[in-house]
């Protein structure tokens, strides 16, 4: 969880990467292991309602991630875990984590960051491209539209140089 001098990781792999929300003294590419990126979240919330869900990102058993690694300074630490857990568990779909993840320059740490929780009942698993991007389309909630969420996402991906085949699938058609 924490660094030498009391700092804590965050690994984000959606939109933490873009919009974090938090501060933070270091920022760099990471991977993950054992969990891959997928659009497996309805949101009730963030990206859709109850009634007219989207989708977001969720970490799902199996593969592995890249994204990135943010390093909290310690006086921070507890302010950024209490802002991440009423971000992230707005509904409780995402189970809390401190998980090793390889920095790109080959350090390996222990980050905070939340899994897909299967049990829960947001949990959507493996839909078709096509139910996905109907889903996207129709999604609004608190943090905007979501195919918003999913074109920056997309492009944050892009700019760590990470494909991700059903994101650019996705961003193709909402453009």
């Amino acid at each position: 969880m924490s660094h030498e001098s009391g700092d804590l990781w965050v690994f984000g792999y959606g939109s933490l990467m873009w919009r974090p929300g938090f501060p933070f003294i270091d920022r760099f590419p990471a991977r993950l292991a054992g969990y891959h990126r997928a659009l497996c979240i309805y949101s009730h919330v963030h990206r859709g309602t109850p009634e007219r869900p989207g989708l977001v990102l969720g970490l799902d058993r199996g593969g592995a991630c890249k994204g990135v690694a943010f390093r909290v300074p310690g006086p921070e630490v507890e302010e950024t875990i209490a802002y991440l857990r009423a971000r992230e568990q707005a509904t409780s779909v995402y189970l809390e984590r401190h998980l090793p993840v390889r920095l790109a320059n080959g350090e390996q740490v222990t980050a905070l960051t939340y899994v897909a929780d299967r049990r829960h009942p947001q949990y959507a698993g493996i839909l078709p491209r096509e139910a996905l991007l109907a889903i996207v389309r129709q999604g609004v909630g608190q943090s905007g539209p979501n195919p918003e969420y999913v074109l920056n996402t997309y492009e944050h991906l892009m700019a760590l140089d990470v494909h991700d085949a059903t994101l650019a699938w996705l961003a193709a058609q909402l453009h």
